[in-house]
């Protein structure tokens, strides 16, 4: 007769998930230290990802502080489009894409179309210089404990730095592009929500 294997028990578990949030933590926003990632950040290549309305999760709900110590919730922006960029600031890819991002949500602001950055990495000096350096005018919320990027898990969930998510009215994700954005894409993404 074979004995079972003993069961698991809750703290296991929990520490095992915490292993498995950290290693996914480092693996959506890279490590300096990884051998893997010689830049220091995973970059996403530029694909999308589209989901029709019927196909799509619940909605996203996270909140947090900006680093203008301003409060803010994702709920507070359902009725409206969200755009969600994650980002931190020594990433070259963010840097580059930062100028498309701030340009996308300044044509689209008074279109209901709100815009939003969760920095993986930075504290409020280098975020600030950062969104000061390219006129990055919507709020960013910090997340170095990774507690926004857990929200964001689900059917599409961000899985490079940087990454854009696009929340329809209900606050589900509509779409994603992993990696730097191309603005006609992301556009492109906004105008088929806003008819929706």
């Amino acid at each position: 007769m074979q004995s079972r294997p003993p069961r698991p028990t809750r703290r296991g578990l929990l520490g095992a998930a915490g292993v498995l949030s950290s290693a996914l933590l480092l693996a959506a926003c890279g490590a300096d230290t990884s051998g893997r990632y010689e830049s220091g950040y995973v970059s996403g290549d530029g694909v999308t990802t589209e989901i029709a309305p019927a196909e799509r999760d619940e909605p996203l709900e996270f909140s947090g502080e900006t680093f203008d110590g301003e409060d803010f919730s994702s709920v507070d922006r359902q009725g409206e489009l969200l755009v969600v960029n994650v980002w931190y600031a020594s990433c070259p890819p963010c840097r580059k894409e930062a100028p498309d991002l701030q340009a996308v949500h300044e044509e689209y602001a008074d279109q209901g179309v709100s815009f939003v950055g969760v920095n993986v990495r930075d504290s409020a000096g280098p975020a600030k210089a950062f969104e000061e350096s390219y006129g990055i005018t919507y709020p960013s919320l910090p997340d170095q404990d990774a507690e926004i990027m857990y929200e964001l898990r689900g059917q599409v969930a961000p899985n490079a730095v940087p990454s854009t998510l696009v929340l329809d009215r209900e606050g589900r994700v509509a779409a994603r592009i992993s990696g730097a954005i191309d603005p006609s894409t992301l556009r492109a993404m906004i105008d088929k929500v806003l008819t929706e």
